[in-house]
């Protein structure tokens, strides 16, 4: 069965993992103790064993830079776990899913996908990362011995086939929520105690757009594709679905005695790629001056060269009907809860599909028919529903743009097309 990580790419041997980690802390936290042989233990899905009240093993989170493909854009990371006795370091990877499953494809459709946790050497899974030019970075904790123990056991129980799996969530259960979570439970509460109360005012459609827009048609998918849910200011906790994030907010947390948890941060590869994008201010009133000149001009050509106005309005009536019934389909037939309730929907609706059959008798000369003219008065009265809709406090999205630019262009065309 082939699998593949969200890199989407074969892993291949690299090197060695560079950085501190030569010593592995002892009882009280410290570094530096040298690792002796272990007896047996407990098993780990990685092969090795670890002994209650032995040598901890070595904890680290290794964040990935964001990559040029579109699978790539919102970077990844994963749990290292050295191991005291061999001193050898396994990567905990919770991005591996399987394409020759006869049913990826349809849970994919349907918003239930399955991702698992792999444990593989992280020389193998960095080589992927130094192939493609990707920075990488590692973040070593500094947790007690027990703790350590215990999360080292649990990643490895977590790796075995039949623990593996899990139910995937783009924005609340991905690679960067599973290690935010495990760290947390070493923690014991103390990560998101100290996330939760905390925002930047950030949201999920904001980080999709803003990692995703090198990528102009993710970037599209995105802003017309996420509903109100996604507009939903995140703690900087929900905030860490993002790998970078989770990074940068590790540096700031605390033990109960003032110390940093992060003891110690190295790159392990340098970034040779353009640097994470930045979230860029959405100019609404350039959407409305685009958005008033077109609905002007066919406003303007609709009485006096219809039958050239209508040969403009079928591609515009026909994009709205696609999408509009797609959004549809994510709101009611799928597991997708960040398109649910879409307001796009009043701007992009499916309603546009009643007006193909009379613009089709107007390109042939012919009137229109009264349907015509009630079905421009609906689709243009739909969208202005969606303009007082983005002012009620019940659920709002940050659709703005897109009525600017998409109202007056649907009233334009009913003030040159309809017919008295």
């Amino acid at each position: 069965m082939a699998s593949t990580d969200d890199q989407g790419r074969a892993a291949v041997p690299y090197p060695a993992l560079t950085g501190d980690v030569a010593g592995s802390p002892g009882d009280d936290g410290t570094s530096g103790r040298p690792a002796p042989p272990q007896p047996s233990g407990t098993p780990s899905a990685a092969g090795i064993a670890l002994p209650h009240g032995g040598p901890a093993p070595e904890i680290g989170v290794m964040t990935m830079l964001p990559g040029e493909i579109f699978w790539e854009r919102f970077g990844h990371d994963a749990i290292v776990v050295v191991d005291p006795a061999t001193r050898e370091a396994t990567s905990y990877n919770f991005g591996f899913f399987d394409l020759d499953e006869p049913d990826f494809t349809s849970r994919f459709i349907r918003g239930d996908m399955r991702y698992r946790l792999v444990a593989l050497p992280v020389d193998q899974d960095l080589a992927v990362y130094e192939a493609e030019g990707r920075g990488v970075s590692i973040q070593w904790l500094d947790l007690t011995a027990e703790d350590a123990r215990q999360l080292a056991v649990a990643l490895a129980e977590n790796a075995r086939p039949e623990n593996a799996r899990y139910r995937y969530d783009y924005f609340l259960d991905n690679c960067s929520t599973r290690v935010r979570d495990a760290i947390d439970r070493a923690l014991h509460g103390r990560l998101r105690s100290q996330l939760e109360g905390r925002s930047q005012g950030n949201t999920h459609r904001g980080e999709a757009m803003r990692l995703a827009s090198p990528d102009f048609w993710m970037w599209l998918g995105f802003d017309v594709g996420l509903g109100p849910a996604a507009d939903k200011p995140l703690p900087l906790w929900d905030e860490a679905f993002v790998p970078m994030r989770l990074s940068t907010a590790l540096r700031d947390v605390t033990h109960p005695d003032g110390r940093p948890v992060v003891r110690r941060e190295h790159e392990v590869l340098p970034h040779r790629l353009q640097p994470e994008p930045r979230e860029r201010p959405q100019r609404w009133w350039l959407w409305a001056l685009c958005g008033l000149a077109i609905g002007g001009a066919l406003a303007w050509a609709g009485r006096r060269h219809p039958r050239v106005t209508t040969a403009l309005a079928v591609p515009f009536w026909t994009l709205c009907g696609v999408v509009g019934t797609l959004l549809l389909f994510l709101w009611f037939g799928t597991a997708h809860r960040f398109a649910w309730g879409n307001h796009n929907l009043f701007l992009l609706s499916p309603l546009a599909w009643l007006l193909l059959p009379g613009a089709v008798r107007l390109l042939r000369g012919r009137p229109p028919g009264t349907w015509f003219n009630r079905a421009l008065a609906l689709v243009a009265a739909v969208a202005a529903i969606g303009l007082f809709a983005h002012w009620l406090p019940l659920a709002p999205q940050r659709n703005a743009h897109w009525i600017a630019l998409l109202l007056p262009v649907h009233l334009g065309l009913l003030a040159g097309l309809r017919r008295r």
